[in-house]
């Protein structure tokens, strides 16, 4: 998906950078992502999900507090209320693109602030929490030691994931203060609750917490054996689906008129991001799809092959052609169902020499039918677009984008 680095003023007016993610084709929505404490916008996990949101037509701006990553200001002024009203900036920012925030995604403690920051986004709709501690104070189990240190000299050098930071008692005092109940009590938005039962850094009954304290519309999935930052590839991917198809019943969705030289719209593949052969597919910034290559071939089976998809379509445009047949002329077909298989054959009946490609159609009627519907029903599926387009020669014309 296309991502664009961004800039804009945090809550004391230094420039915080930010990517936001865009949708192929137009916007459909759009939704704001809160890094965790001491980390960045650029972590796997908010990159995987902006892009699976992305896939699906909704804008995502995730960017770095004041302080961290490549933003300005100083990190050690920080703190949890600063945080919250970067958020707040950010969504301002975003309102003032064209882009509403109606979805808003914390990790950890940006879980926390975006629950905090949520009574100021008026057009927010969904909020989702990523192993978001429910007291914001909770941050302050990082520090171990440095606690007393930080309470006798008002400062100390910690030491966080291989990184050095200066933490003030200013940071120490308003995080303790901070407390999410009447934020969560008052939330006009449907809440989506992400959490691992073995989260070493944030326990899962922070996430228990949460859900008691919030009304309905609310639900809680559990993350499994992933890790509290979401590292694993494969538990990015998991939480991003989980987003993703949970935020569509939620979120309200632009509809742009349709481009008439453009019927099908456009359809775009991306690498997924390791160089391997795993494909994202975006289709009008609606529909997102996977395509990979079998481990034997080189890649992950994270989704169908390339000819599958093809088969896909061919079945697909078979099935609604009989279905519309059907209908059209009051036929008793209760069920259709298209088995499909790709492979190659000699191809004498055409006359050439060599293999041509070859797909195999098993068309599965059910319902009251005379011998002569389906004699005409099987005719019909000769009818269909997708077969005459692989049966007859297509032009495709290919060009390099500036």
């Amino acid at each position: 998906m296309p991502s664009e680095k961004v800039t804009f003023a945090g809550h004391d007016g230094a420039t915080l950078a930010a990517r936001l993610d865009r949708p192929v084709g137009d916007v459909r929505a759009a939704a704001l992502f809160a890094h965790c404490f001491t980390c960045s916008k650029d972590i796997a996990a908010a990159k995987r999900i902006a892009a699976g949101l992305a896939a699906r037509g909704i804008a995502v701006l995730r960017f770095d507090f004041t302080g961290l990553g490549h933003s300005e200001g100083e990190f050690a002024s920080t703190n949890f209320t600063s945080n919250v009203a970067d958020i707040n900036s950010a969504a301002d920012w975003m309102q003032g693109q064209g882009l509403p925030v109606q979805l808003l995604i914390g990790h950890s403690l940006g879980g926390a602030a975006v629950i905090a920051a949520s009574p100021g986004i008026a057009t927010l709709r969904a909020l989702v929490t990523i192993g978001a501690p429910h007291a914001p104070g909770h941050v302050l189990q990082n520090l171990g030691s440095s606690l007393a240190e930080i309470k006798r000299d008002g400062t100390a050098q910690v030491t966080l994931a291989g990184r050095s930071f200066e933490i003030r008692q200013q940071f120490v005092e308003d995080v303790s203060a901070a407390s999410l109940d009447a934020a969560l009590h008052k939330l006009r938005a449907a809440l989506l609750i992400l959490h691992a039962p073995r989260d070493a850094t944030v326990g899962i009954d922070n996430a228990e917490a949460i859900f008691k304290a919030a009304r309905h519309p609310k639900s809680f999935v559990s993350l499994d054996d992933a890790d509290h930052l979401i590292t694993a590839p494969a538990d990015a991917d998991y939480t991003a689906g989980l987003i993703d198809a949970w935020a569509l019943r939620y979120l309200n969705f632009a509809t742009p008129a349709p481009d008439p030289d453009l019927p099908e719209g456009v359809t775009r593949v991306s690498e997924y991001g390791d160089k391997g052969l795993r494909q994202d597919i975006s289709v009008e910034g609606k529909h997102a799809l996977t395509a990979d290559e079998p481990e034997r071939l080189g890649g992950t089976d994270a989704g169908p092959t390339p000819y599958q998809l093809l088969s896909a379509a061919l079945g697909a445009c078979t099935t609604m052609t009989l279905r519309m047949y059907a209908s059209r002329k009051k036929l008793a077909l209760d069920h259709i169902a298209c088995d499909v298989t790709h492979g190659r054959c000699h191809a004498d009946d055409c006359g050439d020499e060599g293999k041509v490609d070859e797909f195999r159609r098993t068309i599965h009627l059910k319902g009251d039918l005379t011998d002569d519907q389906r004699k005409r029903l099987l005719e019909i599926a000769d009818k269909c677009p997708v077969h005459h387009t692989l049966q007859t020669r297509a032009v495709i014309r290919t060009i390099l984008a500036d």
